[in-house]
């Protein structure tokens, strides 16, 4: 039987513009990435809506600095 994670197959990869302050080696590093993976894709395709967009608590035309790209494996 497969763990619950195996089974999750649609992903979000997150990652830093290289101009991003936390870039810093002191920081997360040029290299930081992080994963977060989901049973269907319509769950990602949500998170992935949600999280791209502007926030209801960011300031006007601010944008997450976070690079998320759809992966799947």
């Amino acid at each position: 039987m497969l763990s619950q994670r195996a089974r999750k197959r649609f992903g979000i990869r997150c990652t830093l513009p290289p101009d991003n302050p936390m870039t810093a080696p002191h920081l997360l590093g040029p290299a930081w990435e992080s994963y977060r993976w989901f049973e269907t894709a319509g769950e990602r395709d949500a998170f992935y809506a949600d999280y791209a967009s502007e926030h209801v608590y960011s300031r006007r035309g601010d944008l997450p600095n976070v690079i998320y790209t759809k992966v799947e494996r």
